[in-house]
């Protein structure tokens, strides 16, 4: 069962899975101070402040550049990694929550017989549509970066 020691005394690992513990248990306190009531699902959901997501892949960049130095490949796949995430929660996820709410709001005010007013629902600007990627985006990005990876490796480093 040496693998179950290895993986219960990982620091990289626990490092992360505490920082999205910690962050997750802020939001559920947070979440009961600020509306009076407890709510499991802020307890394990997604969204909400502070982000698990974040958390978990700041924290393991910073122990792997601690442990493992600045210039390893530990760093830089959890560096790259954190950038991933950090960016993909404030754009695509935080717009598609955008949608959800104007969704809901507009559901509730059909079912209610309200009159809708779509700029007030919506605000000053557009929603977004280019929030995801087609598998044909997703493919020529593949290919891009296993272009940029030869090149790296082969021409240029």
């Amino acid at each position: 069962m040496d693998w179950l020691k290895d993986l219960f005394s990982n620091p990289f690992l626990l490092t992360g899975l505490g920082s999205w513990f910690v962050a997750q248990v802020l939001k559920t306190i947070l979440h009961c101070i600020i509306y009076k009531k407890f709510d499991f699902e802020r307890l394990v959901g997604d969204g909400g402040m502070p982000s698990g997501h974040s958390a978990t892949v700041a924290s393991l960049a910073t122990i792997c550049g601690l442990r493992c130095g600045l210039a390893s490949v530990e760093f830089a796949i959890s560096a790259i990694l954190a950038i991933i995430v950090c960016h993909d929660a404030t754009g695509v996820r935080r717009e598609t929550g955008r949608h959800a709410q104007v969704l809901n709001e507009l559901l509730q005010s059909l079912e209610a017989g309200k009159p809708i007013d779509l700029k007030k629902l919506i605000g000053h600007t557009d929603l977004k549509e280019l929030v995801g990627h087609t598998p044909l985006q997703v493919t020529m990005g593949v290919l891009i970066g296993i272009g940029n990876a030869l090149l790296m490796h082969y021409v240029i480093l």
